[in-house]
Formats: structure tokens, sequence, C-alpha cells
């Protein structure tokens, strides 16, 4: 069922220097509205301003935003880079921070969640990055499996992202 807006959450893992060409495909995939929600360690990564400055895109850093008032949007939801710590906190129901609470209020409603995790192969292998990875598509969240490289794991490309939430599109 195509969507109006597009949302992408964004953890602090080091493969968020990869958002703003995420987020320029959203808006040539036609959502009307693309909603980005950095998590407060994306400022280690990606600065702000760089994706507030793409044409299309809001960027959402509070509750308080006219974007997200008074309740979030219905949309697609992109959770993409997914760090450990979001993958496992967002298993466990918690939201912390607003990246959370929009992915979790998502997950709720029942409207689409792709959640394509970022990490290392000892955090990939951890006991409770498995189990999260696990119990996550029982709540109807999509995942995308990174991308195998010479030195492991990283994020899917840019391109297998914005295929597998393009059927959620206006255009799809």
């Amino acid at each position: 069922m195509p969507h109006q807006v597009a949302y992408l959450l964004i953890s602090g893992a080091a493969t968020a220097a990869c958002a703003p060409d995420i987020l320029r495909g959203l808006v040539r995939l036609g959502f009307p509205t693309v909603i980005c929600i950095p998590s407060p360690n994306t400022a280690r990564v990606v600065a702000f301003n760089d994706l507030a400055a793409i044409p299309g895109v809001t960027l959402a850093e509070s509750y308080f935003d006219a974007a997200i008032r008074p309740r979030p949007p219905h949309g697609v939801v992109l959770f993409a880079p997914c760090s450990f710590n979001s993958l496992n906190k967002l298993a466990a129901g918690i939201a912390d921070t607003l990246t959370l609470a929009v992915a979790a209020e998502a997950i709720g409603r029942r409207t689409p969640v792709i959640v394509a995790p970022s990490l290392n192969q000892p955090l990939l292998d951890h006991p409770i990055a498995q189990a999260s990875l696990r119990t996550l598509p029982t709540w109807g969240v999509t995942l995308v499996p990174q991308q195998a490289t010479e030195t492991g794991p990283r994020l899917a490309p840019t391109e297998t992202l914005l295929a597998a939430i393009a059927p959620h599109a206006p255009n799809g």
C-alpha cells in the first residue's frame, strides 16, 4: 500500500555518513513528505545541517517539531543505519529517544518498518543482537541484511535500502 510519508531514522553508527544519499533517494521515490529523525549520537557522524539542507526533507530533532506534532503522521519507516544499541532497544520495547519512539509507534500501528542493521561482526554475533534479529520480524518488521565485505559486515548499499522501501512509495 503506498504511503505519503517516509521516515528515515538514523542511529549513530559510522555508516550514518550515507544518510544524505538515502534521503535523496527517498525524495526521488516520490514521497511527498520525507522526515529525517537522527538519534542524538548521529551528530558524531553526520552534520544535522547537511541532512536538513536536502530539498524535500524535513529534519525533526524534538517531540515539539511541527512535522511530528501532535503525533508523528502514519508512514513507512526506514531505520538505517540501526546500531547495536538501537537494534536491541527497539526489540526490548525501549523508546528513550525520539528515533526509537517513532519506530516503536510504527510497529504498534502496524505500519511498515524496515530496519537495516549496521553492526561489526562481534556485535552481530552477540547473543542479544541475534535474539533481536529473530524478534523484530515476528512483529512485522522487515530486516535488510547487511552486506558482507572483506572487512566484515556493513550496512546494505543505498540501492538495496531504497529497493526495500520502494513498494511503499506513491510511485511504487
